[in-house]
């Protein structure tokens, strides 16, 4: 029974605190729900814009010199930079100054009233501020508390810096690439560390959010950038070292192979994958040669084509130069074999599906004018998403938000002066 009160005593003590901090009107599945978004550059905005365009309420806190990712270009006007503008839809920008008492204050007031605060300022550096799990929750015992890092905080790495080439380095994809083809290693060209670990941060949330319904308490979750890729890294190459002991090398083969790259064509590239034995049968008839399926025995079984699959992809490889992209995708098409273009981030933009679903937005941009930006990739039959709003100017919404919290204008301007909300 002690148990179950203080779930409740905890309940009612947050109802008690809800009207205290408003949140922008939206719908969606996470509407009602509010994040202090202490994260910048790519890992944590991706994750919080992706919690913003569900319907939470997004207070994202930035220095006084703003996010990083506001000043790389191309941009229309200065501290608005392309990446910034896409990982920041949906969001309240507030500016404060951790390094001020007064900033660091404000900060600790809305966390009371939020019901997830995730950072990526390093776990040390966060205590030093007073931001940390264990001093929070005991003003905010509800609270999730997301920690997105280098490293997990148990092991000899937990202290280093880490950046997306750093981690697609420590786990293996430099490797993998020389590995497959390329003449030096090389990184992927994208923020796939980044991108992967925000991803995990975003159901981390969510599954925590879950819990906190049956449970009534919050919590301290660590989302760590190495675990997180090398997760998804050795999911396919462990190979032959998943067993002890080894009966085999580690890589899939298929990933590797040099051959597993776009086709060329007559007149270009065209992305195709034959893949089960239905379409390889399908694939031989369709090219004239539908006895090679059971004469060749390198295409015959799964098992074969894997043992094989230099020689198989560099066979496709060959058969491909004979046709045109088109005549391809037509013959693929006929035979119901996977295909796809090979697009171009340009190309992206005119996609026939892409402009069916209406997955490229075009917004108006209050200063920025107008914008193509993604869309939200899924799709709710009840909970629908609102429209986000733009990505915010710095500090656009310190005032209202600070209001909100019971600041008065006074007050606010005091804060403006002792430098808690930078010198602008």
């Amino acid at each position: 029974m002690e148990k179950a009160d203080e779930v409740r005593d905890v309940r009612n003590a947050r109802r008690d605190v809800e009207g205290a901090l408003m949140s922008t009107e939206r719908g969606g599945p996470l509407a009602g729900v509010r994040i202090l978004d202490l994260t910048s550059v790519i890992m944590g905005p991706f994750a919080t814009q992706i919690l913003a365009a569900l319907g939470a309420d997004v207070i994202k806190v930035e220095s006084p010199e703003g996010d990083n990712m506001r000043h790389v270009g191309p941009m229309n006007h200065a501290g608005m930079g392309h990446i910034f503008l896409h990982a920041n839809q949906g969001k309240r920008s507030v500016v404060l100054d951790l390094k001020v008492p007064a900033g660091r204050e404000v900060a600790a007031k809305l966390v009371e009233r939020c019901d997830v605060m995730i950072s990526n300022i390093r776990p040390k550096a966060l205590g030093r501020l007073g931001l940390d799990y264990d001093t929070l929750k005991a003003t905010n015992p509800r609270l999730i508390h997301v920690s997105c890092c280098g490293f997990g905080q148990d092991g000899p790495n937990a202290a280093r810096a880490a950046y997306d080439d750093l981690i697609q380095g420590a786990s293996g994809l430099p490797w993998l690439m020389s590995q497959s083809g390329a003449q030096t290693p090389r990184y992927a060209p994208t923020t796939l560390a980044d991108r992967v670990t925000g991803l995990h941060a975003v159901y981390a949330i969510t599954a925590a959010l879950y819990e906190r319904e049956r449970s009534g308490i919050g919590q301290s979750v660590v989302v760590p950038m190495f675990e997180a890729m090398t997760q998804f890294v050795l999911g396919d190459h462990l190979g032959g070292l998943s067993f002890d002991p080894p009966n085999g090398d580690p890589g899939y083969a298929r990933l590797l192979t040099e051959h597993r790259r776009p086709y060329e064509t007559k007149d270009g590239h065209l992305c195709v994958l034959i893949y089960n034995d239905k379409q390889w049968r399908a694939f031989f008839a369709a090219i004239g040669e539908g006895e090679r399926f059971e004469s060749d025995a390198r295409f015959s079984t799964h098992t074969n084509r894997a043992q094989h699959i230099d020689e198989v992809y560099a066979e496709v490889a060959r058969l491909m130069r004979e046709r045109t992209t088109n005549e391809w995708r037509v013959l693929l098409d006929a035979a119901d074999i996977p295909n796809m273009p090979m697009n171009s981030p340009r190309d992206l933009l005119d996609d026939p599906h892409l402009s069916a679903v209406g997955f490229i937005r075009q917004v108006e941009h209050p200063t920025e004018g107008r914008l193509r930006t993604p869309g939200n990739p899924t799709a709710w039959s009840r909970t629908a998403c609102t429209e986000p709003s733009p990505a915010p100017g710095l500090g656009e919404h310190s005032a209202e938000v600070l209001g909100e919290l019971g600041y008065t204008a006074a007050e606010i301007a005091a804060l403006q002066v002792s430098g808690a909300m930078g010198k602008g």
